[in-house]
């Protein structure tokens, strides 16, 4: 998952296919002059479908392929053949997707489960041929439905990483060097604050085969639910995480302000977060004795389980693993649903300026001469 291509955000147009129209054919053989009315009816236009995809990990194929037309569905002729239904757009994104008004910013849609779909737009019904409006008074009808019309929508879709144990902590807190050494993710590590740009994850092996999924997010900085650092843009990655694994290292000033700021920046972004498991693991404790130790103790908050790790010296990384396990495997942490609000699109913060969306529609069909008399479907 390099960073260049990691997309999480994208906003794309689509257009659903209009319906054919009916027919206004009359059945004619040579023994047969007056046979009556026999148009079919005209094909349903195509659908724009979202579905999820396990395999996918970002949503970098759609960030230059923003425009999904669907087919048009074609009409109707003689016999009552119905037209043929024009080809549905399906639209393949990562799980955890979720969908977003364009213009409103409301929430449409999510997917976490592999293959489930959801319609973004649906095509145009096709038309009644004029088979359906014979009667004993009107034995001729020279008109048929038109096709309905197509629909346009212009959707947002944002990728949510599915994940385990989400990483929480403040630039160089040692979320990197903690995923790089429990799992074979390899991401950039260095002595600079906001060195990790994108989501990583990594899978952890446990006992007996057993495993379980890491993501280590960007670093969050006080104010990141205002916008700050890099915090409107993956705060929402921590949603779908099923435990919070907070992570303050042994020399910060002050482990529980720490702590309690990051807790804070979590609330005013989202408050379901606050129902999620949390932990806490004080990391870089390779230079301490048990002296230290039993200082930094006293200056843990209450109530949250707490371990003392060294990634480098792989110091408490078994009883960190024990312990993520053990919560991992109670019921109500496996729950990792959560209410979607809409969102606020004049603050959501883009990797580019959004390219010219072109709407000029695609040449309309030419009408059939032959006495075509459309009647709408309000009209029926």
């Amino acid at each position: 998952m390099a960073g260049s291509n990691f997309v999480d955000y994208v906003k794309i147009f689509c257009r659903s296919g209009k319906g054919g129209k009916g027919s206004t054919h009359f059945h004619r053989e040579k023994t047969i002059p007056k046979g009556g009315p026999d148009g079919g009816d005209g094909g349903r236009g195509g659908h724009v479908i979202m579905r999820a995809n396990k395999d996918l990990w970002t949503l970098i194929h759609l960030k230059y392929a923003r425009h999904c037309f669907a087919g048009h569905g074609e009409g109707g002729s003689k016999s009552r053949s119905f037209g043929k239904d024009g080809k549905d757009i399906i639209i393949e994104v990562p799980l955890g997707t979720v969908a977003y008004d364009g213009e409103t910013g409301e929430f449409i849609a999510e997917l976490p489960e592999h293959g489930q779909e959801f319609c973004l737009v649906k095509g145009g019904r096709g038309g009644l041929g004029n088979w359906h409006f014979r009667s004993s008074t009107n034995q001729t009808p020279h008109y048929a439905q038109p096709g309905e019309p197509m629909q346009e929508r212009t959707v947002v879709l944002e990728l949510k990483v599915l994940a385990d144990v989400g990483l929480v902590g403040f630039p160089n807190a040692g979320k990197s060097t903690l995923l790089s050494v429990v799992s074979a993710a390899k991401p950039e590590i260095a002595n600079y604050p906001f060195t990790t740009l994108v989501p990583n994850l990594g899978i952890v092996s446990y006992r007996d085969n057993k495993s379980f999924c890491i993501a280590d997010i960007p670093g969050i900085i006080e104010g990141a639910h205002e916008g700050k650092g890099l915090g409107l843009r993956f705060l929402r990655h921590i949603e779908r995480n099923a435990i919070l694994l907070f992570m303050v290292p042994a020399d910060a000033d002050d482990i529980k302000k720490e702590y309690e700021i990051l807790l804070n920046e979590l609330a005013q972004y989202n408050p379901e977060l606050l129902d999620k498991q949390r932990l806490l693991a004080v990391t870089k404790c390779d230079m301490l004795d048990e002296e230290l130790t039993e200082a930094l103790q006293k200056g843990i908050p209450e109530g949250i389980k707490t371990v003392f790790i060294s990634s480098v010296a792989n110091i408490g990384l078994t009883e960190l693993k024990d312990m993520l396990w053990e919560e991992l495997n109670k019921e109500e942490n496996r729950v990792m649903t959560i209410s979607h609000r809409p969102i606020d699109l004049r603050i959501i913060e883009k990797e580019e300026p959004e390219e010219e969306i072109d709407y000029e529609e695609i040449p309309e069909e030419e009408e059939e001469e032959e006495n075509f008399k459309g009647i709408g479907w309000d009209e029926q």
